[in-house]
């Protein structure tokens, strides 16, 4: 057997049966050139497996009950084992087989890249950094902002209450009407923090969704499946209590990142 004829053995042997029951089907190739040619198709086939589920949802840091009496433990498991799941089963159908691109990095250019892309791409974006952010009601009292964030937080709102109380007011259902999220974020110049409102699964990261990209640090989900089974209509009584499960140890986290990068969050998944 020549050299030749020993290494295109040794590629088709880490190749699928199916593969070879085909090429025993088939007539031998008849020349050097055929044969290279078809251990570079074998070759690159094995070698870049197809791009399909490059996202996936993120087990949560605590059980589902653990944000009770807040958030119940039906919502939590349905939000987050259907809803998120389904957004994240969409953006890898509509990224299969292209570049495999970070979560984060696909929510700039959301909007050009379609709908598909914008409202599952973002969906997921924004689900996995929601999750993040909450923990359960007795760990969330122990955490408080950091001396820098609470500094900004007075310089761009007066004080914590003022800003809540601008918050709730933004995320009530006259201000942002139909479904959407409620955002704050530091700007561009990473000098202020601004209160903005986004609609269906915008997030101010995605460019031609506000005047300028703003990097979140603390989001609430408003969507009527966050918080229906537990609250039905009452929205505001929902967004009120759901301060009792924000970790502001991780909002600290998110503000320190994005004051030195300039840049979004990143999120697991």
């Amino acid at each position: 057997m020549t050299k030749l004829s020993l290494a295109l053995s040794a590629i088709l042997m880490g190749s699928a049966s199916s593969f070879s029951m085909t090429m025993r089907a088939q007539s031998a190739p008849n020349t050097r050139r055929e044969i290279l040619q078809q251990t570079a198709g074998i070759a690159t086939a094995i070698a870049i497996p197809a791009a399909a589920n490059a996202y996936a949802v993120p087990d949560l840091n605590y059980p589902f009950e653990a944000l009770e009496p807040y958030i119940d433990a039906p919502t939590m498991k349905i939000h987050h084992d259907k809803h998120h799941a389904t957004y994240v089963a969409n953006i890898n159908k509509a990224t299969e087989g292209k570049p495999e691109v970070d979560i984060l990095e696909l929510q700039l250019n959301a909007l050009e890249a379609g709908p598909a892309v914008r409202n599952n791409g973002g969906g997921h974006y924004n689900h996995a950094f929601f999750w993040d952010e909450m923990a359960p009601p007795d760990e969330a009292k122990k955490t408080k902002p950091s001396p820098e964030l609470e500094a900004m937080i007075n310089k761009s709102f007066g004080s914590m209450d003022e800003m809540k109380a601008a918050f709730e007011a933004r995320a009530a259902p006259g201000a942002l009407f139909g479904s959407g999220w409620v955002w704050v974020c530091v700007n561009q110049k990473g000098d202020e923090l601004k209160l903005v409102g986004t609609p269906n699964q915008d997030n101010p990261l995605m460019k031609g969704v506000l005047d300028e990209v703003m990097f979140p640090i603390l989001g609430l989900d408003v969507w009527e499946h966050a918080y229906y089974l537990k609250y039905q209509n009452r929205r505001p009584e929902y967004v009120s209590n759901w301060w009792n499960v924000v970790n502001w140890d991780k909002v600290s986290e998110n503000f320190a990142y994005v004051v030195e990068k300039k840049a979004g969050v990143p999120v697991r998944g």
